[in-house]
């Protein structure tokens, strides 16, 4: 989990806009594993080790019901620790009955699909081995093809499912952005990442340290999309931890010659990328 620490910059946590709290609650804790470390009348702090908040559910009272295609949240992807913590995952999930949405292998990675409630997709996964990625030069070899179902669910066939591991944490995210060209612009003048690989002028990954991705971006729901409204459910912010104060005012006056949106609160600073996707810059 090397990737997801100093000196990197990665998501530590997802805040999520949901249409019925009790509902995805219940979700969140029967199918994927969570535990409620909090809650009140609108709010939910969901964890892996009873400690670490990894998501959180505000419920929305006044919700669009015009929504049309926007920049936004993909999915959130889960790092599980090990092939067997998502042997067992999968297992549960295909003896629920929850609807998947795919299962692929990246060359990277291994990964399940599906969606929460609200239609926010999720992406479960382990990594392979990094040494047994493939670079040429600065991008790494990532494709899709099936996933070994039986050989994964083989490798915690001997296990029960108990929930989420303890280890597991935000492994990457990934957005649906209106401008591809000047969002990519923004995570790398301007946050610092790395693109580590482009399929075409459709998407983007990109990373610190050397990881296969801690941001992907796409233009899936098409060019020019409009960022989500304030009462759309989905994404209300993300997340991205600093590896130390230096790095965080070097970003700040980054954004600053940038001419980005940002407001500096504290140790916190607020700012979305140029295609509307809210974040939160923490150390």
């Amino acid at each position: 989990m090397g990737f997801h620490s100093n000196p990197n910059i990665y998501t530590s946590s997802v805040t999520l806009k949901v249409k019925n709290l009790e509902q995805s609650i219940l979700f969140y804790q029967t199918m994927i594993g969570f535990q409620v470390r909090e809650i009140s009348e609108n709010k939910a702090v969901l964890t892996a080790d009873g400690k670490t908040p990894l998501i959180y559910l505000e419920q929305l009272f006044n919700i669009e019901t015009n929504k049309v295609r926007t920049a936004g949240l993909y999915h959130v992807a889960l790092l599980v620790p090990s092939r067997e913590d998502l042997g067992v995952m999968l297992k549960h999930l295909v003896q629920s009955g929850c609807p998947l949405q795919g299962a692929s292998d990246h060359d990277v990675s291994e990964a399940i699909y599906l969606a929460d409630p609200d239609g926010n997709g999720i992406e479960i996964y382990r990594d392979l081995s990094p040494e047994t990625w493939e670079w040429k030069g600065d991008f790494v070899k990532m494709g899709t093809l099936p996933m070994d179902a039986d050989g994964v669910i083989a490798a915690g066939d001997h296990k029960e499912w108990t929930g989420l591991p303890a280890g597991t944490i935000i492994g990457h995210i990934h957005l649906h952005v209106g401008d591809l060209d000047k969002t990519v612009q923004f995570y790398v003048e301007g946050l610092g990442f790395n693109i580590v690989q482009k399929y075409g002028s459709q998407a983007y990954f990109l990373s610190t340290g050397k990881y296969h991705h801690h941001i992907g971006l796409n233009i899936w729901n098409g060019r020019g999309v409009p960022a989500p409204k304030e009462n759309d459910t989905g994404l209300k912010h993300y997340d991205l931890k600093l590896p130390s104060l230096e790095t965080f005012y070097q970003i700040v006056n980054r954004l600053k010659e940038m001419g980005a949106p940002y407001k500096l609160e504290e140790d916190i600073v607020y700012t979305a990328d140029p295609s509307g996707n809210p974040i939160r810059l923490t150390v």
